[in-house]
């Protein structure tokens, strides 16, 4: 199993076709997708015709790709965001981010599955079924890009498109043991979808098995489109570039206790003291601080602000299907949440999008002191599948929330955060470490991420 970018030189030095790699992952992808139930759209003859009839020559030109099925459409492949409201849609159009990576070269070969809407830490949608974590079937492989993941660490393809609002890069690959990079807000375009309110939280990137992949793929995709409402600060240079060179000495806090309302686990603890350990062999000055965040006002905050994005994509698929909301047509979690959100006022949405920016101003208090800040990804360890079922909203409510105490925060600032897949439970599952930076900082994690990786390689799907 080569990574991205080694598949795409092999393909440049002839060593192998784009056409042979395609083969070869839809092969693995018919082999192991019933037990794994990552993969729920395909275009296998469609991405062969492409290959055929002559790619772009791009940075990634020939490497197979999955696409998350959600919030990112490819034409004529259903966009059904796990929903049975939206389980007959059908794409029209490319989202701007599929232009993209067909530039790049990508071969995009299907759709991921993901829980409804994007809104659980899990990826078990009614519509589709639940998806399998590759390390134990038996485990959740986290969300909302569990589908994504799951394909990429069981060696499907070497990298796939995932979104995160809440931590639904770094959550699920912490889960299955992946490089999880969530970047600044604007940093990616989310066009034609506006997603106004849920915007400032949300942003596309991917999951991937290396560093220098996660870098390749955010060059190949980053930058605003014209009229953007906001954008990224432009980096100095390229975020591959970050890769190869020494972060230099870097102030490192290190928390692992917030008001969470979750007492971390151990494994998960252990797991970033190991990594600040070998930070600090590394020559970096390491911290101990407290995390200067409250998740249940984060929580909150965020909260509103997608919620009112949710109640506006189910009215407009009603209006779309002229008909009103019948039963089943969503889970029953969705549901609560859509009778709680649809009463917002004016006042609340800007209220929320204020105390955004203030939850901003106090996370940024961090970076005035150090680099970065390094915390668990998760409080807990990796979930059987079940526990976090949408058709028992109180118990996914409680349980959830646990899931996105550490990595919602940086949604909701807009700041970038990778999670690393540095450290390993009880059972030798992943355990992910989290790393933040301010806003606009992405090359610096990659820089420090890369430096890890080479001083404690982990394992890669054979």
């Amino acid at each position: 199993m080569l990574s991205a970018l080694d598949t795409a030189a092999a393909i440049r030095r002839g060593d192998l076709s784009a056409r042979e790699a395609a083969e070869a992952a839809i092969a693995r992808i018919e082999d192991a997708n019933p037990r794994l139930n990552a993969v729920i759209g395909r275009r296998f003859e469609a991405a062969l015709a492409e290959i055929d009839a002559g790619l772009p020559d791009g940075p990634l030109t020939g490497v197979p790709f999955l696409i998350k099925d959600l919030g990112t459409e490819i034409a004529g492949l259903p966009a059904t965001q796990g929903s049975r409201l939206f389980a007959t849609a059908v794409s029209t159009v490319d989202s701007e981010l599929i232009h993209r990576y067909k530039r790049a070269g990508l071969v995009l070969l299907g759709t991921t599955n993901t829980p409804e809407f994007g809104l659980n830490a899990s990826t078990e949608p009614q519509l589709h079924g639940p998806t399998r974590n590759p390390h134990d079937l038996s485990r959740s492989p986290g969300g909302s890009s569990g589908g994504s993941a799951a394909a990429v660490a069981a060696g499907l393809v070497p990298a796939a498109h995932a979104t995160d609002g809440g931590g639904s890069i770094r959550i699920p690959s912490a889960m299955c043991g992946l490089v999880g990079l969530k970047p600044s807000r604007g940093r990616t375009t989310g066009s034609p979808d506006s997603g106004t309110l849920a915007a400032p939280v949300s942003v596309a990137h991917a999951v991937t098995t290396t560093v220098r992949d996660s870098a390749a793929l955010l060059d190949a995709i980053a930058g605003p489109l014209p009229g953007e409402a906001f954008a990224a600060p432009t980096p100095s240079g390229t975020f591959l570039d970050a890769t190869r060179r020494a972060p230099g000495r870097l102030r490192i806090g290190v928390a692992t206790e917030a008001r969470t309302g979750v007492d971390p686990h151990p494994a998960c603890v252990a797991a970033v003291q190991q990594t600040a350990k070998l930070c600090e062999e590394l020559g970096h000055h390491v911290e101990e601080t407290v995390a200067p965040f409250d998740f249940p006002d984060v929580r909150t905050t965020g909260g509103v602000l997608m919620g009112a994005d949710l109640v506006v994509i189910v009215e407009d698929r009603l209006a779309a299907l002229g008909r009103e909301l019948e039963p089943g047509d969503v889970e029953p979690f969705t549901e609560l949440l859509l009778d709680h959100y649809r009463g917002l006022s004016a006042n609340q949405l800007h209220r929320a999008l204020r105390r955004a920016q203030e939850i901003g101003w106090e996370v940024g208090t961090v970076f005035a002191s150090y680099d970065v800040l390094l915390t668990p990804t998760l409080p807990l360890p990796t979930p059987p599948l079940g526990l976090l079922d949408t058709t028992d909203p109180a118990s996914i409510y409680e349980h959830a929330g646990a899931y996105s105490a550490w990595t919602s925060v940086f949604n909701v600032t807009g700041m970038p955060a990778i999670s690393l897949p540095l450290g390993r439970d009880d059972d030798g599952l992943p355990v992910g470490v989290h790393f933040a930076a301010d806003l606009g900082r992405e090359g610096l994690l990659l820089s420090l991420a890369a430096q890890l990786e080479e001083a404690a390689p982990w394992p890669v799907p054979q």
